[in-house]
């Protein structure tokens, strides 16, 4: 029997073995593309722009499909309906994190982010209770963020250079925003090893530091905590929890809202007459003698909307984290085993053409009603939904208003080529959309 022989019959076996499996699996998947042995339907998909691929899909199967990622299911939910469906109507039902191979590696099932069951829900609990308690959601925290908008105007100021990828200006530009870690972010980590060699330094310290009456930040609370619950053998708050949840804080939290703001800051460019319509209402709200505050954005419903439009716009994760069943859930007509990874089209709802009529256009209309007042849309998913919503979405927002109100209330952006030649489009729409580095001119005014 020679080689070629061998190989057949070898391919026909894993052929049966891998059908066999889809026609006598637990559970009545919806329908999708056939998918190949072993590599699934990662051929019939553009990782370049994987959103755009399941859109073209959702045409040919619904709102509701299913594609292989290897021999593995993956249910995908395209559209608006079936998206709320799954996020807020049965939230609970799916709030399990699914598999991301990478984010496995890396976080080995801790933090908040890529967590499930118990340690999720301990986790995100206790970080959500220290962020209210260090003052997310109130002035304390609105103040700390007026000081680091400053910081970055005057480090704006004092350069007379060319400011080239606003995303590391931000990190150097405020050294202790959030309060999560201490001391200076101006350090540009260089990998996943590098990052968690320096949050366990600055965990040392706090070590050495910790006044157990009085916490100062996330680490001393959650330091305090594990002393507490040092005795409990099944607590899940470890020293590898603790580095985790500070990865996932640096991770999604900062750096996210610095991808924002500099595609935001693109966008400005692209389109002036935007950015001249938000400088008149920052003068004729704010003025030039004090900061902005959150509330003057009541009265600021057009800088409202673009910031609105510059996240929906962007579409920063395209087919957010990816969910699970946290049970066999009979879900329509189909029956969705536990365990199966549920991928949710955030750019099905962000840029549905019902809601946000030329929604490939960026155009703060979308969200102003017809007496140019603010308007709230329930298609609006930017930080996900449900369960599983950003645990910062309030401070996340919090921190957009202040610091772009903050630069134009100071600067003319000036771009070194013609508006018209800007490129807004995603270098990268895979798990994340990245904007084109870019090149700008911050003007004193």
């Amino acid at each position: 029997m020679n080689l070629f022989v061998v190989l057949v019959i070898c391919l026909s076996f894993l052929i049966f073995l891998f059908l066999w499996n889809q026609r006598h699996a637990k559970g009545k998947l919806p329908p999708g593309p056939i998918p190949l042995p072993i590599v699934g339907n990662i051929l019939q998909i553009n990782t370049k722009n994987v959103s755009k691929s399941i859109s073209k899909l959702a045409e040919d199967y619904g709102p509701v499909f299913t594609l292989y990622f290897g021999m593995k299911p993956t249910v995908v939910l395209h559209g608006y309906e079936a998206v709320k469906q799954v996020l807020i109507d049965q939230g609970d039902k799916f709030s399990g994190r699914g598999s991301l191979p990478v984010a496995d590696h890396i976080n080995q099932g801790l933090g908040i982010v890529f967590s499930n069951g118990e340690i999720w829900k301990q986790t995100r609990r206790f970080s959500l209770m220290v962020l209210r308690n260090m003052g997310m959601g109130k002035r304390t925290i609105e103040h700390r963020i007026q000081e680091e908008a400053l910081c970055l105007v005057e480090a704006l100021k004092k350069t007379n250079e060319l400011i080239v990828s606003f995303l590391f200006q931000l990190y150097n530009a405020f050294p202790s925003l959030l309060h999560y870690l201490p001391g200076s972010h101006n350090t540009l980590f260089k990998n996943m090893t590098e990052q968690r060699k320096f949050i366990l330094e600055k965990i040392k310290e706090h070590q050495e530091s910790l006044d157990l009456n009085n916490p100062q930040d996330f680490i001393d609370y959650f330091l305090i905590k594990m002393e507490k619950e040092k005795h409990n053998k099944q607590s899940e708050f470890t020293m590898d929890n603790l580095i985790t949840t500070l990865w996932d804080v640096l991770t999604a939290g900062i750096e996210t809202t610095s991808i924002t703001l500099r595609y935001g800051l693109l966008l400005l460019l692209k389109h002036p007459e935007v950015t001249a319509k938000v400088q008149e209402e920052i003068n004729r709200v704010v003025g030039r003698s004090r900061s902005p505050c959150m509330q003057d954005r009541s009265c600021m419903p057009y800088t409202d909307a673009v910031i609105h439009e510059i996240q929906r716009y962007i579409d920063l994760l395209p087919n957010n984290v990816p969910h699970a069943a946290a049970q066999d859930i009979k879900f329509r007509e189909y029956l969705i085993p536990k365990g199966t990874t549920i991928l949710t089209s955030l750019t099905s709802v962000l840029h549905d053409g019902k809601e946000f009529p030329n929604p490939e256009q960026f155009d703060p209309g979308h969200f102003l009603d017809k007496s140019g007042n603010f308007k709230k849309s329930d298609y609006f998913m930017a930080f996900s939904a449900g369960k599983r919503v950003c645990v910062g979405e309030g401070l996340a927002r919090m921190e957009l208003f202040l610091l772009l109100v903050s630069i134009l209330q100071h600067f003319t952006l000036k771009p070194l080529v013609d508006p018209k030649n800007i490129d807004t489009t995603p270098l990268l729409k895979g798990s994340g959309s990245i904007p084109h580095f870019y090149e700008v001119c911050f003007i004193p005014v």
